[in-house]
């Protein structure tokens, strides 16, 4: 079992940037994949980004590219989540994602963070 905790989330206008933070703590060992998936109010949850710590391979999801970038320290167990040129439409709650691989995080096989908000106004 693994734990997550994210941090740095909050209130930002259209075009500004947030850092988020993930802590993983627990049996972290079999976590060859971290990443980040959002939940917007009445939606379900989406896939954002993934890093597989064997190869350094990142993912991300058509609506992130360009603008997010997903970033960590495996030894420290810890994951970053770097958003730029937020739009309103990145509101959400973020969760923090782990699984054996970032393939299962891309399909929704993970454990999961309490999540943190981040609310972007026009």
């Amino acid at each position: 079992q693994v734990q997550l905790v994210e941090s740095g989330g909050g209130l930002v206008q259209a075009g500004g940037s947030l850092r988020l933070s993930c802590a993983a703590s627990g049996r972290t060992f079999s976590s060859n994949g971290m990443g980040w998936s959002r939940q917007a109010p009445g939606k379900e949850r989406e896939f954002v980004a993934a890093i597989g710590w064997r190869t350094g391979t990142t993912y991300y999801a058509d609506s992130v590219k360009g603008r997010f970038t997903i970033s960590g320290n495996n030894a420290k167990n810890t994951v970053y989540l770097q958003m730029n040129s937020l739009k309103p439409e990145d509101t959400a709650v973020y969760y923090c994602a782990a699984a054996p691989s970032p393939a299962l995080i891309r399909a929704g096989h993970a454990s999961w963070g309490q999540g943190t908000q981040v609310t972007v106004s026009s």
